[in-house]
């Protein structure tokens, strides 16, 4: 069965302290995993070290950095390599964020540099998709996120694409006031395993972990994740707050 995950995002948030308070929070709620699920946090760059400090006894769950440069090193000032992250054997990376898509322009073939480095330096993408408003009310979301997938990774080749981490963002749905439905994250990850199918076969289309990015909260997190196609979550907001994310682990399938 492929990997069931929960990942947390923190964004740009918490002092050191509160980072160091929310992990003790999850550890006090006790993170008991089944063979095939994991829980990553990405969490800030100054925190990484920190946080996998204080994760180094709990099987199954791992520190994920929130991006990293397509450049190996050099006059980068600010950016952060994928080298820099396996010296501090940090296993996972988010590549190509939303936020990142809108706020640092970053393209298909630059987020497949990104890919191709982190890959190289044995660090797994979380691959992150989909569409804005606009495109979704156009009917045009199911090509959008196929041309997202197709310039960014297929490149790839079969083993390299087995087991891989793909999360699917709504855009529209985050922040708007409008609402995705179940049935529309179910449509969209089927959608998504369908294109890899296409492009790598079925047996590696069934290895690839597809998590919903679409406000996933303690309240809604079971019934979304109970979706056939749907193998966890991608969560913001909910995951800062221990209680809350620890219910989301508990809600992935077993």
């Amino acid at each position: 069965m492929r990997k069931q995950i929960a990942a947390a995002n923190w964004k740009m948030n918490l002092s050191l302290a509160q980072a160091e308070e929310l992990v003790k929070g999850l550890l006090a709620n006790g993170i008991q995993l089944a063979q095939d699920q994991q829980v990553l946090l990405a969490v800030p760059f100054p925190y990484l070290l920190t946080v996998k400090q204080l994760l180094q006894d709990t099987p199954g769950v791992f520190v994920t950095a929130q991006n990293c440069s397509a450049q190996k090193n050099g006059a980068y000032t600010g950016e952060v390599s994928a080298e820099m992250l396996q010296a501090m054997d940090i296993k996972y990376v988010l590549i190509g964020h939303s936020e990142r898509r809108e706020y640092n322009h970053e393209s298909n073939k630059e987020l497949a540099d990104k890919v191709n480095i982190a890959m190289a330096h044995q660090i797994v993408p979380v691959f992150c998709c989909g569409e804005a408003l606009s495109i979704r009310e156009a009917g045009e979301q199911n090509a959008y996120v196929t041309t997202q997938l197709s310039e960014s990774l297929f490149h790839l080749s079969a083993e390299q694409f087995k087991n891989f981490i793909i999360a699917y963002e709504p855009i529209w749905a985050i922040g708007t006031g409008k609402t995705a439905s179940n049935a529309q994250a179910e449509e969209m990850h089927a959608h998504i395993r369908s294109v890899i199918k296409s492009q790598y076969g079925e047996e590696i289309a069934n290895s690839v972990s597809i998590l919903y990015g679409g406000s996933v909260k303690a309240a809604n997190a079971k019934e979304i994740f109970s979706e056939a196609n749907v193998d966890g979550g991608l969560v913001g907001g909910a995951s800062l707050v221990a209680a809350e994310f620890s219910t989301i682990i508990k809600s992935l399938k077993s």
